[in-house]
């Protein structure tokens, strides 16, 4: 059960020292850092950190305003660890979700942060209400106008805001796709990914392959998981399926597999039924062992 440490300072003249310090008091013996202001989406080592907590690993920081960029963004990394059955704590903050008291103060964060968003909301309403009322015209003039370089500057912008969307909750859905293509078809990586928990975005096939292709454009990931799926029989695809649940939860075992392929992801038996027994998993494994799609 390893502690994973993460250290941010804002520009190129901040220096990390002081959090690298205590981190390494605290036990760390890994330790990532970004410089990048508290507000960007662009920190690679925070992704790879969350990507290399595993089971009963934490993560761990001096305060929590050097990992998240907001309330939502720290209760979002959260889950994500939950998901993982890892765990956060912050070293100067009273935080801590390997401990009770730890996960209430983490639900009392998330109450706080929905009761802002709901304030912002009401406030919101009443001032378009208000506006309204004096004979405003909500809304963009330009756009009410169908200025065209309103028009791209306003695409423009939620396409920046749909690729951002994108890479900031990638590493809980994107490894699922490398992983899987493009030895299988989308409808089956798609299906891994609704088993995901905690749930991550909601996909289609369309929209999956329309997000792949935005971070593969904007270096993301690999160009290779677009390419077409081979056509296989349907025992060499729930073999790799089996292969890929065994090397991320290695722990698992037939009866495990077997609730998984019959619950979360339907898989069909050979025979075409509907719900896998611990032999049927078994037959499966072997198959994968003679396709040698267990080997590292």
């Amino acid at each position: 059960m390893a502690l994973i440490g993460y250290a941010r300072v804002s520009t190129d003249e901040q220096d990390t020292a002081i959090q690298l310090s205590a981190l390494r008091a605290e036990g760390c013996t890994v330790i990532l850092e970004d410089k990048a202001s508290g507000g960007s989406r662009d920190r690679p080592n925070l992704a790879r950190a969350l990507a290399r907590v595993g089971h009963g690993d934490t993560l761990l920081v001096v305060r929590i305003d050097r990992l998240a960029r907001s309330l939502s963004h720290l209760l979002e990394i959260v889950e994500t660890l939950r998901g993982k059955g890892a765990y956060f704590r912050s070293i100067n903050d009273p935080i801590d979700t390997s401990s009770a008291q730890g996960m209430l103060m983490t639900q009392m964060l998330g109450a706080f942060a929905e009761f802002e968003r709901a304030l912002i909301r009401e406030r919101t309403r009443a001032g378009l209400k208000a506006a309204v009322a004096r004979g405003a015209k909500p809304g963009n003039p330009k756009m009410r106008a169908r200025d065209p370089a309103a028009i791209a500057d306003i695409r423009y912008s939620l396409k920046e805001r749909y690729l951002n969307e994108l890479i900031d909750d990638r590493h809980r859905w994107l490894p699922t796709v490398a992983r899987l293509r493009p030895h299988l078809p989308w409808a089956l990586v798609l299906r891994q990914i609704r088993a995901i928990t905690p749930p991550v975005r909601s996909f289609s096939e369309r929209t999956l392959v329309k997000a792949c292709r935005a971070l593969v454009k904007a270096g993301y990931a690999d160009a290779i998981i677009l390419d077409q799926a081979p056509r296989l029989p349907p025992d060499t695809r729930v073999a790799r399926l089996v292969a890929d649940r065994l090397k991320t939860h290695p722990d698992s075992s037939l009866r495990d597999i077997a609730s998984w392929l019959t619950r979360d992801l339907r898989e069909p038996t050979p025979r075409g039924g509907l719900a896998w027994s611990p032999e049927g998993v078994r037959r499966v494994i072997g198959q994968a062992q003679k396709l040698q799609l267990l080997q590292d």
